[in-house]
């Protein structure tokens, strides 16, 4: 193990709900084991009560009554933060402007009594790995946002937690900035192996970055899997539509097909259904020609994207499809063209979702 790792500690968060003083519900009693080194993401709308969850298991939040968190099967829900071995990183990243980067990330080695030696040992090798090689000298208002992500980061890192966690980082970030160091972001994490846990409302990061997705609504947890499981096989509506573009049809089923303005689209699912809510994502709908078609329409919009096209497809569905194609397919506006659906991409809903 490196002098950087952490060698992650095992998470359960136990009938933890959380009731605030006036009254406001802010998490429903949930009950989540996190594994060691394991990467989860807590996904959500602002309000949702994933920050709550972390708070929770930084300690910087009781549980109601009856709550639990344990780190290793030893129960901390009393347990102040500053004894957790948590290593946390904010919105702001709450670095401190009159010291260097190399005295930033080494603060809290200092504050805990790690000898001058090893502190600077332990500080260089986090600035090699998180790439701010020679900036260890400077200022925090020398650096650019991306740089303080990284100082952050190697701070928080450098006390060996059992546990990161991570409150979006990202977010001050602007869009190519925060695409590049989530890949960064991604190669660290998994080269450290501490037990990680990312709180997000994009879901591009939950993707990238997550081992499992918490999906969070209204307090609760709709749904956890791994990245695939969610995007493919949503357990609601609702997580159907916040993960990633999605086409949700209303529909009446005959004999295993959904019957639709523009034909018959055969389902993967239960086919003794009268009616079902169905999700399609805008990838699995393919281009061919309307001759022969089972499902026909025709395309309002194209809009060109680099690497795909996006199509606006109506009269094929009760309201116009979504529909992503590679951008060597020949199409235009108001042209008929038939659509390709393998039963299999067609995800059968709850109709409460």
């Amino acid at each position: 193990m490196s002098a950087a790792a952490g060698g992650g500690a095992s998470v359960r968060i136990e009938g933890c709900g959380k009731t605030f003083v006036d009254g406001t519900r802010g998490l429903e009693p949930a009950t989540l084991d996190i594994a060691r080194g394991e990467t989860l993401v807590l996904l959500g709308p602002s309000g949702c009560g994933k920050t709550t969850m972390l708070r929770i298991i930084a300690g910087l939040e009781l549980p109601d009554t009856g709550g639990k968190v344990l780190f290793d099967g030893r129960d901390v829900t009393s347990v102040p933060i500053e004894k957790r071995n948590v290593g946390m990183v904010f919105q702001s990243y709450a670095l401190f402007p009159n010291m260097s980067v190399a005295d930033n990330i080494g603060y809290g080695l200092k504050i805990r009594g790690v000898a001058k030696e090893e502190r600077a040992s332990r500080v260089a090798e986090l600035v090699a790995l998180t790439n701010i090689s020679g900036l260890e000298n400077r200022r925090i208002n020398q650096l650019s946002g991306g740089q303080r992500q990284r100082v952050a980061l190697a701070r928080a890192v450098a006390i060996r937690p059992g546990i990161l966690l991570l409150d979006e980082p990202l977010t001050a970030l602007d869009a190519a900035l925060r695409d590049r160091l989530r890949g960064e972001l991604n190669r660290l994490l998994r080269t450290l192996g501490i037990t990680t846990i990312y709180v997000t409302h994009d879901q591009s990061e939950a993707m990238e970055l997550g081992d499992r997705v918490v999906v969070m609504r209204k307090g609760s947890i709709a749904q956890i899997g791994h990245p695939r499981e969610i995007y493919f096989a949503p357990n609601s509506r609702f997580v159907a539509e916040f993960i990633g573009a999605a086409n949700i049809i209303e529909a009446p089923v005959e004999n295993g097909h959904l019957v639709l303005p523009g034909g018959r689209q055969p389902i993967g699912g239960d086919a003794s259904l009268a009616s079902a809510v169905a999700m399609i994502r805008p990838e699995t709908i393919g281009i061919v020609d309307a001759g022969g078609a089972p499902l026909c329409g025709t395309i309002d919009s194209v809009s060109f994207i680099g690497d795909r096209q996006r199509m606006i497809v109506s009269a094929a569905s009760d309201k116009p499809l979504t529909v992503d194609a590679p951008n060597t397919v020949q199409a235009k506006a108001g042209e008929r063209v038939g659509l390709s659906i393998v039963p299999q991409a067609v995800r059968l809903l709850p109709p409460e979702g």
